[in-house]
């Protein structure tokens, strides 16, 4: 099903949107699109929606499955804008959004579906979910000059950190249960990225409620959505490992010929395995077991 915008489909289709929980996949380019949509509907999610703009296309098996929505996300806001309107529209279910080539891992995927992992979470009394973006990259830029292969895919296994996140509402006192994290690429080539967009924490999983909006920095309007665990107990967390970093810092032409390769010491081949990234620290299995 294609759709020539958010509003058409909203007007023509809304009852998908009671089909929760829904992916929105957001394509910047073409590069494994494909890879990501499969992916997630793998995992679960009932409803999948592919932001992309026209010049791109799907496999035909996945043309049945994916609600295609033309839309260009690399406009400013464009984002933010498209995920507010889903939540307006789609009160009570769970929403998940990332961009072409991230994919979506958590606590014992391999054998359990999304909706098992939100049941559990719905639980515990959360109704978000923080994920941290874990780099992807090849191992071999002359190989892959893009710097994406699934074949070749590395991560860094050290090198990430916390800080304080401050309330400039409140004399600049950290808040409660909130961390701004760091680590990846975006840490080893942080004079290529500019200072608001180095933070590696998204909360990628959350419960759409009236009121609610995505804000430009990937938080949301409500702040218990963006606490890391609840007052009681660590929570669940989830990874999204992605190749965006990468294929950005070797599209960059301020950047590409300073990074021969993304490889240092702390590089190992990922494992498109949920074991690994619990092993890393990467995401938390909290109480679920």
């Amino acid at each position: 099903m294609r759709y020539q915008s958010l509003k058409q489909f909203i007007e023509a289709d809304r009852a998908a949107l009671l089909r929760g929980p829904i992916a929105m996949v957001f394509a910047e380019d073409d590069v494994e699109l494909a890879t990501t949509l499969r992916h997630h509907r793998q995992l679960g999610f009932e409803t999948t929606l592919a932001f992309m703009e026209g010049r791109f296309s799907l496999p035909q098996d996945l043309r049945k499955k994916v609600i295609r929505i033309d839309h260009n996300p690399r406009q400013d806001g464009a984002l933010q804008e498209a995920v507010n309107t889903v939540i307006a529209a789609a009160p009570g279910q769970w929403v998940y959004y990332c961009y072409n080539a991230e994919y979506l891992f958590y606590p014992f995927c391999e054998t359990r579906r999304v909706t098992e992992l939100l049941a559990f979470h719905a639980e515990e009394r959360r109704d978000a979910m923080l994920a941290y973006v874990v780099d992807l990259y090849a191992g071999d830029l002359n190989r892959w000059p893009l710097a994406v292969s699934l074949d070749d895919a590395h991560i860094d296994r050290s090198g990430y950190y916390a800080l304080a996140r401050n309330d400039a509402a409140n004399h600049n006192h950290p808040k409660e249960r909130q961390l701004d994290f760091y680590g990846g690429l975006r840490w080893r080539y942080e004079e290529h990225v500019p200072q608001a967009r180095r933070k590696i924490d998204r909360i990628a999983l959350f419960r759409a409620k009236s009121g609610l909006k995505l804000r430009d920095d990937n938080t949301l309007s409500d702040e218990e959505y963006n606490t890391y665990a609840c007052p009681w107990h660590n929570n669940l967390t989830a990874a999204i490992v992605s190749f965006r970093t990468a294929k950005a810092l070797k599209s960059n032409p301020g950047s590409t010929f300073d990074i021969p390769t993304f490889k240092w010491h702390n590089s190992v081949p990922f494992e498109w395995h949920s074991r690994q990234l619990l092993d890393l620290g990467l995401m938390e299995p909290g109480q679920w077991f």
